[in-house]
Parts: C-alpha cells; sequence; structure tokens
C-alpha cells in the first residue's frame, strides 16, 4: 500500500512538473527554462542528502549515471517526438512504451501479481493511453519516423525509471544526485552548443524552477516506491503522469476534459483500487 501511494505521489509531481514545463517552454525556448529547472532539481536532492542519507559506491554511480543520460535523451526525444506530431496518436504511444518496458523488467526480475493485480495492471495500461491521448478521433498518420522517436522517447523514459530501481537500495538519494548531475550537464552543455538559436527571450525563472523542483520530487517518490515495491506496479501508477498535467490544464487554463480522458480517469481509479489489493 506504501508503495502505491508513493507512485501516485510521484504520478502527480511529474503531472505537474511537465504542466509547469509546457508554460515555461511557450514563453522562452524550451533549453531556456530546463536550464533553469535542472539546477533546482539537483538542488533539491543535494538538500535532502543530510536527511535521507546518500552512499556513492560504483554501481550507484554507475546506475546514477546511466539514468541521468536516460533523463537527457528522454527530455530531447520527447519534444522532438511532440513537435513533429500528431500529438493525441504519439503521446499515449510514447507513454505506453514507457509503462511497458519496466512492467517487463519487473516480471523478467520474478515479481509476482495477484489476481486483483493481474486484473488491474493491463487497466492501468489502458488508462495511460486514455488519459494522454488529445482530442479527435481523426488525425494525420504519423510518419515512420515519428513513430521511432515516440518508441524512443518512452524506452528513454523507461530507462531511466529501470536503472533509478537498480542502484543499491542502501545508496539513499545518491542514484538522484548522481542522474541529476549527469543530465543537467548534458543539458548544459546542449544549451552552450545551441547558445546561437535559443533566441534573447527570458524563461519563466519561478515556473521552470518549480518545475525542477517537482520533478525531482516526482524522482525521490518513485525511488522509494519501487524500493518498497513491486517494479511492475510502481512503473505503471507513475506512468499515469499525465492525468495530473489533464486536471491542471483543466482547472488553471479552462481546457476540456475529453470523453476519453474521462474515461482514462475512471479506469486508473478502477486500476490503481485493484492493484491496492495485491
Amino acid at each position: 500500500m506504501l508503495a502505491l501511494l508513493l507512485a501516485l505521489g510521484s504520478s502527480l509531481a511529474y503531472g505537474c512538473a511537465d504542466f509547469l514545463g509546457g508554460l515555461g517552454a511557450r514563453k522562452a525556448h524550451v533549453l531556456r527554462t530546463v536550464m533553469i529547472a535542472a539546477p533546482a532539481s539537483l538542488t533539491v536532492e543535494l538538500l535532502l542528502w543530510p536527511f535521507l542519507g546518500a552512499s556513492f559506491a560504483p554501481a550507484t554511480l554507475a546506475w546514477g549515471a546511466a539514468s541521468g543520460i536516460a533523463s537527457a535523451a528522454a527530455f530531447a526525444l520527447l519534444y522532438r517526438t511532440l513537435a513533429i506530431g500528431p500529438m493525441n496518436v504519439l503521446s499515449p504511444l510514447t507513454a505506453l512504451v514507457s509503462a511497458m518496458l519496466p512492467v517487463g523488467v519487473g516480471l523478467l526480475q520474478g515479481e509476482h501479481l495477484g489476481p486483483a493485480g493481474l486484473v488491474g495492471l493491463p487497466l492501468a495500461l489502458a488508462a495511460v493511453v486514455l488519459v494522454s491521448a488529445g482530442h479527435g478521433a481523426k488525425s494525420a498518420r504519423p510518419s515512420r519516423a515519428a513513430i521511432l522517436l515516440a518508441f524512443g522517447a518512452g524506452a528513454a523514459i523507461a530507462l531511466q525509471l529501470i536503472f533509478l530501481h537498480q542502484a543499491p537500495s542502501d545508496s539513499g538519494v545518491g542514484p538522484l544526485i548522481i542522474g541529476r548531475a549527469v543530465s543537467s550537464a548534458v543539458t548544459l552543455a546542449a544549451a552552450g552548443v545551441m547558445y546561437r538559436r535559443l533566441g534573447s527571450t527570458k524563461p519563466a525563472y519561478a515556473m521552470s524552477a518549480t518545475a525542477g523542483v517537482l520533478d525531482s520530487l516526482a524522482n525521490l517518490l518513485f525511488l522509494l516506491a519501487a524500493r518498497s515495491g513491486d517494479l511492475a506496479v510502481v512503473a505503471v501508477i507513475t506512468a499515469l503522469y499525465p492525468a495530473g498535467t489533464v486536471l491542471l490544464a483543466r482547472g488553471v487554463l479552462a481546457e476540456r476534459i475529453h470523453r476519453g480522458q474521462l474515461v482514462g480517469l475512471g479506469t486508473a481509479a478502477v486500476a490503481v483500487s485493484l492493484l491496492a489489493l495485491t
């Protein structure tokens, strides 16, 4: 039950971070937004170090660095995927891949689900697709390149979660600190290379920093959830993060929640209830 609650918290934090990051990216080049968000995220991890502890054994360094590289790749591939479109096809595809791969890894590592979990897990995967799907049943057919990018983005998100899960359970926030340091370095290096193409518009500093803080919190909650529960369950609950984004867009931007998304939110509630029984 604790793992499920932590995963739900992680999902909500990811959804809020994506919402604020998306708003920030509307005001300035997305890399300018990340240049604020990434250091803010790393700062949170460093502040948590004295309270949650951290060790930096070779395995922690390796898995933490791998998660950081995957995080940077996920960011680049996801935004490139959504830029190509159509979003209402590619976004749920990305979310589904990001959920399915950790589920497969968890099951291969010997995790077992009870009867309620065997029903709840596929329901949760269906909810991921429904909640993250955009409006309109008719949309342009995505190109082969766009589909490959969507799979790549989902795989990169999944690998970040898997690598964090593989880090030693007694490493505290060590893998998060290493991961954030690596992803920040990669992002800042990319921003330096593309500096002339970033434009002169200043980023939304407070919004971008808050997105970074929430993303850091989401990573922490996922790590704690994965350490206390099954990766298969934790990953698919975390992948429900589009629900938080959808609800915030409804409350803040007055965006309409479409019928399929409402069905997805209801399906998610049922799935979480079933998974709580496992």
